[in-house]
This record gives structure tokens, C-alpha cells and sequence, in this order.
């Protein structure tokens, strides 16, 4: 440690003079450095006052070392190129990664299309999308004004203190009707111990929207929040927006992968979204094909979701290729998809955030739709019921899902095994 310490002493000196950096490599040196120095304290949190010669010793010597490294790191960061000016606000700038980080990430998860590819299907389903609206519009009486429609739907928010209420609501609506449709078991445990928090001012910044897990987390204005910013949140959180979502948090979505996920095939733990969310979006696109949605509003509050899920992949790949700024991906959301603007921001904010896998958004539809193709070969062909179909898959635990595939399927792989399942038709 005391060799590294000199050894930083010396770079932080010369850095002044050095090369510059492009902002991802310099993106990619301040998470270096991050690593290094949480390894460091891990290490030290082990030995310290456990063996008296490490505590002897290393203690001052690593509290330099370690305060050195944050500054070289936090050095490197700011040793770029060109300071970001795509927005004045600090928490909505990121680092796009380019398209050549974009295609090695998708080879590691097994997914066998261009970024552009992706965009291409997601603009296709965005399209559907936009049909169906139409026609929950025009059931509405407003003709083809989709944007009175969602004016309408958003207006009919829950007044504070019964967002809670609404929650246990809909999710048993949507639990009976699963339940009725005998499409998955669902162990008596799962169901009994699912939890429910309130999202706080500060996360609400960057999750616009209830999350989920063992527990839902709850996005719904605090009193200390201004009008302006209570009116989007009751807005954005409205009672139909709200429907198409709650089984995705909650049973069968994650709450119930994360259960299953803890007793079975439990070495599986390939922490991919296109399983995590594409599963859990899977639900959506599987209830609005079977008519969970009854009225024109329930429709369009489900269709509002999923044509968020298009724009996901839409903006958050253009921006990760370089192509929009954070202010193009906000106006996007807004005026494409019918968003409150603070939301939108949230939702921009939280996908081009240092911290967040680059196709994490893109992991929800591409997922969903590998799930429902899945589906469409052993359900639809009749080889598996719907039932044994979701015990089946979602007991596999998580990993690319190509390998479900090939599992479901009694496929056999040899060593040197490529992607090649095109899921998705470009053409028809």
C-alpha cells in the first residue's frame, strides 16, 4: 500500500499534462477506481482488529492510500476531452457508450439483432400500439384525439392517503382473474408475504413509477413536494395507468420470480433484465391479449405502458449510440407517449445514469417478446399448457432466455454455441 500510495502521488503530478481522455473512458477510470477502492475496504474491514499485525501496521497506511485513489479517480473523471453540455441540469447527463459496447452486450445476452434492428421492432409495436389507442379513443367519444383520451384517464387519480388502497385493488383483480384462467401456480407462501412501502421525494427523481420485488414501492406525491410536482406524480400514477402494472411487481411478476428464484436452480443467477423484466412484462402483453382490459380506459391505461416499453428501447438505444441528447428523449416521451413531463424526466434521468446497465430499458419488450414467442411455439402449438409453460420457465431461474429456450425444448448445444433465434418477424 505504501509503494501504491507513492505510485498516486506521482500520476495525480503528472495528470495535468496527460492524455485526455474521451468522456466514456473517463466514465470507465472512475469506475475503476471505484472498484479498487471498495475491494480495499472490504479487505480491510476483514483483517482489521481481527489480526494484530494488520492493524498494527496497515491502518494509516490505507487511509492514505485509499483517500489517494479517490482523488486520482475523481481526477480522471474530469480529464476529458470536452465537458458534456447536453443539459444544464447535472443529474441528467450520462456517457452514451457507442454501438460497439451495445452489440458485445448484446452477444452476452444472447440476442441475435443489431441496436438498429431493435429500434426497428420497437417502432413496429409502437405502431400497433398507436392502432389500438385509436380505437379505445374513438370507444371514448373523443374521435381520434388519443391525447384528450389520456387527459381523460390521467384526471382520474386517487386522492392522496388511498393510492395504498388502489394498489390491493388492482392487484387482486389481476390475481383473480389469473387464478381464473388457471395460468400459473402460485404458491400459498408468495402470495402471503408480499410487502408495501411509500417511495421517498429523492427516489421518485429517478423512479417516476411504483417498483417492485419482495415488496411494491409506491410512487405517490409527499407533502413537501410543490403543486406542480404533486399534480404529475397523482397524474402519472392514475388508477388505469396503475392496472396494467401492479402482477408486474407483485405476483406472478418479480415478487414471485424472486421467491422462485430462491428455491430453485438457484447457481442461476445470470442477473439479466431481458428475464428479470421481460418476464414480468410478458404478463402485460399475455392479460391484454386475453381481455383483462374490459372498458376503452382500462385499455388505454395498459396500452400507455406499452408504448412506454416501445420508446424504452427507442430512445434509450439513440442515446447510448450518440444519436439524441437527454432533452430529446424527454420531449420523445412527452409528446410520443402521453408522459408528465417530470416524469419523463425521471424516467431519462434513471436510463442514462452511470450506474445503470445501457440495455437495461431495452431488456422489458425485447424480453417480453422473446417470452411471448416462446410461448406461441409450446403453448399455442399445443405441447405444454399455459400452466406447465410459466411453472416451467420461470423455476429455470434467470438467464439468457435463448437457454430457457433450449432447455423447454430438449435442445442439445455444443461448446461453441452462437445465438441465432430470430424471435421477432422485421417484415411482416
Amino acid at each position: 500500500m505504501n509503494e501504491i500510495s507513492k505510485q498516486l502521488k506521482k500520476l495525480i503530478q503528472e495528470l495535468p499534462s496527460s492524455t485526455k481522455f474521451s468522456p466514456s473512458e473517463a466514465l470507465e477510470a472512475y469506475k475503476t477506481g471505484r472498484d479498487l477502492r471498495q475491494a480495499g475496504k472490504k479487505v480491510f474491514d476483514f483483517y482489521n482488529q481481527y489480526d494484530p499485525m494488520f492493524s498494527w501496521w496497515i491502518p494509516v497506511t490505507y487511509k492514505q492510500t485509499d483517500s489517494l485513489l479517490r482523488v486520482y479517480t475523481t481526477a480522471l473523471s474530469k480529464n476529458t476531452l470536452q465537458e458534456s453540455k447536453a443539459s444544464s441540469d447535472p443529474s441528467l447527463q450520462g456517457v452514451p457508450v457507442g454501438r460497439a459496447e451495445i452489440l458485445r452486450k448484446l452477444d452476452m445476452e444472447m440476442i441475435p439483432y443489431s441496436p438498429e434492428e431493435l429500434i426497428a421492432m420497437a417502432t413496429k409495436e409502437l405502431e400497433w400500439c398507436d392502432r389500438e389507442m385509436l380505437k379505445a379513443t374513438a370507444e371514448m367519444g373523443l374521435k381520434n384525439d388519443w391525447q384528450a383520451a389520456m387527459e381523460k384517464v390521467k384526471n382520474t387519480y386517487v386522492a392522496p392517503g388511498k393510492q395504498p388502497e388502489l394498489i390491493v385493488k388492482l392487484y387482486n383483480e389481476a390475481l383473480d382473474f389469473i387464478k381464473s384462467k388457471d395460468l400459473i401456480t402460485i404458491p400459498p407462501l408468495a402470495e402471503e408475504t408480499w410487502g408495501m412501502i411509500m417511495m421517498t421525494p429523492e427516489r421518485q427523481l429517478v423512479n417516476p413509477f411504483f417498483t417492485g420485488g419482495s415488496e411494491i414501492s409506491i410512487s405517490y406525491p409527499t407533502s413537501d413536494m410543490n403543486y406542480e410536482d404533486k399534480m404529475m406524480s397523482m397524474r402519472g400514477n392514475n388508477p388505469y395507468f396503475s392496472r396494467g402494472t401492479v402482477q408486474h411487481e407483485l405476483i406472478p411478476g418479480h415478487n414471485l420470480q424472486y421467491f422462485m428464484m430462491s428455491r430453485y436452480n438457484t447457481h442461476r443467477n445470470y442477473n439479466t433484465p431481458f428475464w428479470m423484466e421481460g418476464w414480468a412484462l410478458y404478463w402485460e402483453l399475455l392479460l391484454y391479449d386475453m381481455n383483462f382490459a374490459k372498458t376503452p380506459e382500462e385499455r388505454i391505461g395498459m396500452l400507455f405502458w406499452r408504448k412506454h416499453r416501445c420508446a424504452r428501447i427507442i430512445f434509450s438505444l439513440n442515446y447510448q449510440l450518440g444519436k439524441w441528447t437527454p432533452a430529446t428523449c424527454i420531449d420523445f416521451l412527452v409528446n410520443r407517449v402521453g408522459h408528465e413531463r417530470a416524469n419523463a424526466e425521471g424516467e431519462v434521468r434513471r436510463s442514462i445514469a452511470p450506474w445503470r446497465d445501457p440495455l437495461y430499458q431495452v431488456g422489458y419488450l425485447t424480453g417480453g417478446l422473446q417470452v411471448m414467442a416462446l410461448k406461441k411455439e409450446l403453448v399455442d402449438s399445443g405441447k405444454m399448457t399455459y400452466k406447465e409453460f410459466h411453472d416451467s420457465f420461470i423455476k429455470e431461474n434467470s438467464m439468457p432466455i435463448e437457454m430457457i429456450r433450449a432447455i423447454l425444448t430438449h435442445q442439445s448445444l455444443s461448446k461453441d454455441f452462437k445465438t441465432r433465434w430470430r424471435f421477432y418477424d422485421l417484415k411482416n
